[in-house]
């Protein structure tokens, strides 16, 4: 074998003996343990960067672990490739979507194969090929058809450069989260698919403390982000009487503001209502007050999060309306909040600003009347600040609140909807957070919406024969919008199904979570043209490890969730839940750099094309350029000032990514992916630092120094004394006992760090035993039976983690020849004769201080053990002559001598 680690050549030869065996192609076979292993699939976006890596290599030390050890291991992959930064690209390339995706998929799988990972490719799909999109367009027409899926008009986010709506949360400080832009409030129409009815099932499944939970196999973290999410109240709904009427004269809403409330209790402290400025009386307010409506449209250009709206400064103007309240009869204000959204509940709340934070704020703000209705015992209570306790508390009752005074909470709230319920204006009601899930895109590149909209018959769905409709591949963004809006192309030849005249079909796309809903379904029929999903999915779901980011904890796990159960109802699949087990792996961290656009955008640089300024302290106080860069403001020069962000996540959006390339090209796959797994825990953070990276190098040459050692001494004949059981442990001398009890101690451990996929100490692990490999010098024949077989341990415990290098001197050293490729060699087991001792060291404490320490047989009795201590040096210096009071004995530990 050569004798220097030349880790392209060494990484050619298994990549192309894996390919020629077609090594990692898998079908169901009934008898064999399946185990389902899968990476959240990535965006095409160009380039892999070292998060890609790390989330890979985690899967992949699984799947080939789990081979090792006989199990029936499926790792697929593929490409979430639709969405919008392939249309952003595009604009600015002037190239089709399509055409940019297809190379970016080409590119980033090569990288993949370079990583030699254990991938099933003749699995592989890409969301944007119409053979896969099919069951998308099939499953939603299905779902209409059950009424899961509906059309209605909806107030949304709207991007104006973008030209598309967005979630709540892609709207970050009142603008896009991808452009930057203001983002306005739009009412238009679009398709809704119905999660909330399966709120309970979703909450259920993943409720920490619930006895009907089955993830427990998930973080609870990201259970509780779930539940959070979901957000199940308990409470009552009720209405705020009114004469309100509009300029037809009727009542606005039948002359009723409605509101939910968990804190009924509180609710003869109401001192004012607020409406979203959306909602009908909002409106009807503005249209004879300028400042009013001035107010109104500031407030359509932010959308708001709820988590926005905790910090946001609450802002309001007073209608001049008034609604009854429904229990005193008294007047109250109705005033118009930027923290009330017409999306959750019925877009009103009932300020109670003694007992409610939010309300609180406001109130004190414009001075509104602060009427305390819970007392405390042993509280006072007051006017200046909020206090905590005035959220329900032990020891607490209703006071000025008539007929509830001297109620608790509970019998509060249940006395309030018995009076509400009375007067047929409330009653308790369970509501939830979770809103139900808005699919429609005014974008292109997604999967278009299977229905066609015909003037006499209104939308209709497309024939199931008819699908898929494909998405024309050769339209170009221009920035005006929607390009299927005027292809002519897309719309040709298209006649309503129900009354045949001429029609237009929908220009809409699908939101690219329904891609990533099912696609780990799909994995196990890739190639079943006739179902959307078939008997593999019976054998491989549910998936038993799913892999990614914590940045996906809520929308796509709970997404793919609800897809799940749909499916299930529908009869395609038997299980009720997707993942059985979670892994959120820490992010990769590097420096980020970024600038704002003439537009008010960001754009983001390249560490490479930057460099730090520092102050005369080296503190880093900024950044500029180190190049001419091309940017959406044009050529920037050298010496450009940059904004420096600190640390954060890799990411492609963020151009802080790592290109794992050119790392492959320096040091190898097997470094690339060594350095992730050992630098920190799978879900912790990895903070990239380039000089570890040659540290893991290193090491990596030590293995095949220490490989090409052995078999320079010969050792490598011991190597077919393998196929027999180990040699018994009395032919072995002193040194080869002590290796082989240093090997097999850290083989336990190791072994118990892969079942909890703890990679960082496994590869720890290597590194000791290569320590005690190279430290080790056999003292007879029978020695160098140690050393192959330490080294054989070794090569097997590092495979998963570095294939390449553990392939060829496998390979080379004579292992395949007696156990086979080392992909399905046999996992080491521990020998516990290895870990039987001859004899024990223990230490030898002197009045309790530690003074050397004492050897004996491994069989030695407390006597004898007592014995030695007392024959020590160690004690005849300490001692002086001394006769021992008391001689203590940790056995298999220590000797403590008191004197």
């Amino acid at each position: 074998m050569q004798e220097k680690y030349d880790h392209l050549s060494v990484e050619h030869a298994a990549q192309t003996h894996w390919t020629a065996a077609d090594a990692y192609r898998v079908t169901e076979d009934a008898d064999k343990a399946k185990y389902y292993a899968c990476s959240m699939l990535p965006y095409p976006s160009g380039k892999l960067h070292m998060g890609h890596v790390r989330n890979y290599t985690i899967n992949d030390m699984l799947t080939r672990s789990l081979r090792m050890r006989g199990h029936n291991v499926l790792m697929p992959m593929g490409w979430d490739a639709f969405g919008l930064p392939a249309e952003n690209a595009a604009l600015k390339n002037k190239v089709p979507p399509a055409q940019w995706t297809y190379e970016n998929i080409a590119y980033m799988k090569k990288q993949m194969q370079a990583m030699g990972l254990a991938i099933d490719w003749s699995r592989e799909i890409a969301t944007c090929d119409p053979a896969y999109y099919r069951w998308n367009q099939w499953l939603f027409l299905k779902m209409l058809e059950k009424g899961i899926a509906y059309r209605k008009t909806q107030v949304v986010n709207w991007d104006p450069v973008d030209q598309t709506v967005l979630a709540n949360e892609q709207v970050i400080d009142g603008r896009g989260w991808r452009t930057g832009a203001l983002v306005e409030k739009r009412e238009i129409p679009g398709y809704y698919l119905k999660i909330t009815d399966y709120a309970q099932e979703l909450l259920d499944h993943v409720q920490l403390g619930n006895d009907k939970a089955t993830l427990t196999g998930w973080p609870d973290k990201v259970r509780l982000m779930q539940e959070n999410w979901i957000g199940k109240s308990e409470g009552v709904r009720f209405a705020f009487p009114h004469d309100i009427r509009g300029s037809d004269g009727q009542l606005i809403q039948d002359g009723r503001l409605y509101v939910f409330t968990t804190r009924a209790d509180t609710i003869m402290g109401v001192t004012f209502c607020a409406v979203a400025p959306e909602h009908p009386l909002a409106l009807h307010a503005a249209a004879d007050n300028a400042g009013l409506a001035a107010f109104i449209e500031e407030c359509k250009k932010g959308g708001n999060t709820e988590a926005e709206l905790a910090t946001k400064e609450k802002e309001g103007l007073p209608t001049g309306l008034f609604v009854t309240h429904p229990l005193t009869g008294e007047a109250v204000p109705v005033w118009v909040g930027n923290y009330v959204l017409m999306s959750y509940g019925d877009g009103a709340v009932m300020g109670v600003p003694a007992h409610d934070e939010r309300d609180f704020a406001f109130a004190q703000k414009y001075g509104l009347p602060i009427q305390q209705v819970i007392a405390v015992e042993g509280e006072a209570f007051s006017t200046e600040g909020w206090q905590e306790w005035y959220g329900d508390k032990p020891r607490a009752a209703c006071v000025n609140s008539g007929v509830l005074d001297g109620l608790g909470h509970r019998q509060a709230v249940d006395k309030v909807a018995e009076l509400l319920a009375g007067q047929g204006l409330g009653e308790k009601k369970t509501t939830w957070r979770l809103r139900d899930w808005g699919v429609s895109r005014q974008r292109y590149w997604g999967t278009p919406i299977p229905i066609i909209h015909c003037e006499d018959c209104g939308p209709q769905p497309v024939p199931e024969k008819d699908l898929p409709v494909v998405l024309p591949e050769d339209l170009v963004p221009d920035g005006s919008g929607n390009p299927l809006v005027k292809s002519e192309a897309f719309h040709a030849g298209v006649v309503c199904p129900c009354c045949g005249k001429p029609a237009r079909r929908e220009t809409d796309t699908m939101d690219t979570f329904v891609d990533s809903s099912w696609y780990f379904m799909r994995y196990c029929d890739p190639q079943n043209s006739d179902r959307m999903v078939a008997e593999g999915a019976d054998y491989w779901m549910p998936m038993d490890q799913y892999i990614g980011g914590i940045e996906h904890a809520i929308l796509h796990l709970l997404y793919a969730r609800f897809w799940t159960k749909v499916m299930r109802d529908l009869g395609l699949v038997k299980v009720d839940e997707p993942f059985t087990r979670l892994l959120t792996q820490g992010m990769v961290l590097n420096h980020i750099f970024s600038r704002r656009t003439a537009k008010g955008g960001k754009e983001y640089f390249w560490p490479s094309d930057v460099e730090f300024v520092q102050d005369d302290s080296g503190k880093i106080v900024g950044a500029k350029l180190k190049k001419a860069i091309d940017s959406a403001d044009g050529v920037l020069p050298v010496g450009t000032a940059i904004d420096y962000e600190g640390i954060g996540t890799m990411s492609k959006s963020k151009n802080n990514g790592v290109d794992p390339q050119d790392l492959i090209e320096k040091y190898g796959a097997d470094t690339a992916r060594l350095y992730t797994m050992f630098t920190a825990p799978p879900e912790l953070t990895l903070e990239w630092n380039d000089s570890a990276v040659e540290g893991s190098y290193r090491f990596l040459r030590r293995v095949w120094g220490f490989g090409a050692k052995l078999a320079e001494s010969g050792a490598t004949g011991a190597v077919a004394q393998l196929q027999r059981q180990a040699a018994p442990q009395a032919e072995f001398g002193k040194a080869a006992k002590a290796l082989r009890l240093e090997i097999h101690t850290v083989l336990k451990q190791v072994d118990f760090d892969y079942q909890r996929m703890q990679y960082n100490t496994v590869v720890s692990g290597g590194m000791k035993m290569l320590n005690a490999l190279e430290a080790f010098k056999a003292e007879g024949e029978a020695d160098h039976l140690a050393a192959a077989e330490g080294f054989a341990i070794l090569l097997r415990i590092l495979y998963p983690a570095t294939p390449h290098i553990a392939h060829s001197l496998w390979a080379e050293l004579g292992y395949a020849a007696i156990f086979g490729d080392i992909l399905d060699a046999p996992w080491p087991q521990v020998d516990e004769r290895a870990l039987q001792q001859d004899e024990l060291q223990l230490v030898l404490q002197i009045n309790g201080k530690l003074r050397g320490n004492v050897t004996v047989p491994a069989t030695a009795d407390k006597a004898a053990i007592e014995a030695a201590a007392l024959a020590s040096d160690a004690f005849a210096r300490q001692a002086n002559g001394a006769a021992p009071k008391k001689v203590i004995v940790v056995p298999g530990k220590l000797v403590n001598i008191v004197l």
